[in-house]
């Protein structure tokens, strides 16, 4: 489990086809306080560690992943920033949200539009998923924990504050970028609820 807060951006060394994909991450995390098969999430997608060197990971990224995720939209080229978190540990702050790095679809980001020093980013949801995203609620979005502003159907916006835009790869981010997105838990079940008591 993850919270949504970010606390590396992930740089791709290199990204191979072995069956399924390999790619090696760069990142900043002291190595050796990970161990081979921990769980980080990479841009929202909850990834195996399956090898460590000094200052980068290996995971393995399965089809359905890469089918189901930005990998499989944009790749992950050589130089491609992510936004990386470590799995919580039982006594961590829950700073944003409960986030599983299971990724249900890919969103578009349709508009931005700059509000002060924050930017305004509007996304499109796969239609199936828009009924799980509602103002006020949240979302996580390239492994992001947001809050969702408004909805209009299958668009939605999120404000990004200057913090945010520093500290993740959304100061990257451009119109028309496919970006992951993963729904609250707690709204699936609501839906969920609904749909068995209608």
């Amino acid at each position: 489990m993850f919270t949504g807060i970010v606390t590396d951006i992930g740089t791709i060394r290199e990204v191979e086809k072995r069956g399924d994909l390999r790619a090696r991450i760069a990142t900043a995390y002291d190595t050796d306080g990970i161990e081979i098969g921990a769980s980080i999430a990479c841009d929202g997608v909850c990834l195996t560690v399956i090898e460590l060197g000094d200052d980068w990971f290996d995971v393995e990224i399965s089809a359905e992943t890469v089918a189901k995720t930005t990998v499989g939209h944009n790749g992950w080229p050589e130089g491609h920033r992510i936004n990386l978190e470590r799995a919580l540990k039982v006594g961590d702050e829950l700073g944003g949200h409960i986030v599983s790095g299971h990724v249900d679809g890919v969103a578009e980001v349709v508009a931005m539009t700059d509000e002060g020093d924050s930017t305004r980013v509007e996304f499109r949801a796969p239609d199936a998923l828009a009924k799980f995203i509602a103002p006020k609620g949240s979302v996580a979005l390239n492994g992001t924990s947001l809050t969702v502003n408004d909805v209009d159907g299958a668009t939605f916006g999120v404000n990004l504050i200057p913090h945010t835009k520093q500290v993740t790869t959304w100061g990257d981010v451009r119109t028309g970028d496919a970006v992951n997105l993963e729904v609250d838990t707690m709204a699936r079940y609501v839906a969920r609820l609904r749909e068995v008591e209608g």
